[in-house]
């Protein structure tokens, strides 16, 4: 009965609550995929809140859903035209798989064309391509990466785009250690009519994992791994203005 009804707030007609621009939705939903076509990767991923009726254009979020499972929903409506996919857009957003099965749907294009292919705003250049060496002088400097809700997977080229900016910084700076601190959002909330928190062990999942990262990319240089839970939101840019974002991440503190 619970995947039925979460089948039909993915499927419900939109509602007629108006979202402001700028406005921060969180939801959870089971996503819908809508079968756009102008090239490759240009399908649409689609959410609908089941407390407004509403549906959403979450396909901008660096990591994408997964139709067998429900996602929780997070982002800012956007000022952009619903003309890609058909529905509001949220830019920025994110959409973290959680372990609850879905009912796999697909819609038809139904004259919507999509978004055609381009490269992410934070991509990775190959290891063939020179790094610009990062001008000093070098102070203690903090990087942060970010994850899914619940998980210590980096992310492809939204992760690895970040470390790679930070190991290109380190090698230039020379600390003489690196601080990693794994955080999870531990505090339970309420979304949608759920209690979700992540599992307080995430934290150090996500320290072990990043502070391994380091260690394989950058031998010799000592690096120590810390873990906190209950984690607070932070204003870090990278988290794009979405409180939840930052709440799951790690740090890496360079020390001189």
């Amino acid at each position: 009965m619970k995947k039925l009804i979460t089948l039909i707030a993915a499927l419900a007609p939109l509602g007629s609550a108006s979202a402001q621009t700028g406005e921060l939705v969180r939801f959870i939903a089971c996503p819908v995929y809508r079968d756009a076509d102008s090239g490759k990767k240009s399908g649409c991923w689609l959410a609908t809140d089941p407390a407004s009726g509403k549906r959403y254009d979450v396909s901008l979020s660096p990591y994408k859903p997964n139709w067998d499972f429900a996602v929780l929903v997070e982002g800012r409506v956007s000022a952009a035209p619903n003309a890609p996919c058909g529905d509001t857009v949220l830019d920025p957003v994110r959409t973290s798989i959680l372990p609850e099965q879905c009912v796999r749907h697909m819609l038809p294009a139904e004259g919507y064309p999509g978004r055609k292919f381009k490269l992410p705003p934070r991509n990775i250049q190959p290891l063939s391509v020179a790094r610009a060496v990062p001008p000093g002088p070098y102070a203690e400097r903090v990087f942060t990466t970010y994850f899914e809700w619940d998980r210590d997977f980096l992310v492809y080229q939204y992760d690895d785009f970040i470390i790679d900016n930070a190991v290109t910084w380190i090698r230039a700076a020379k600390p003489k250690k690196l601080v990693v601190t794994g955080f999870a959002a531990s505090t339970p909330e309420t979304v949608s009519g759920r209690q979700i928190a992540e599992r307080p062990e995430v934290a150090r999942e996500r320290a072990e994992s990043i502070a391994q990262t380091l260690r394989r990319l950058l031998p010799g240089l000592p690096v120590e791994a810390r873990w906190e839970a209950g984690a607070q939101p932070t204003s870090d840019p990278d988290a794009d203005t979405i409180p939840g974002q930052s709440q799951r991440r790690a740090e890496i503190r360079a020390l001189f």
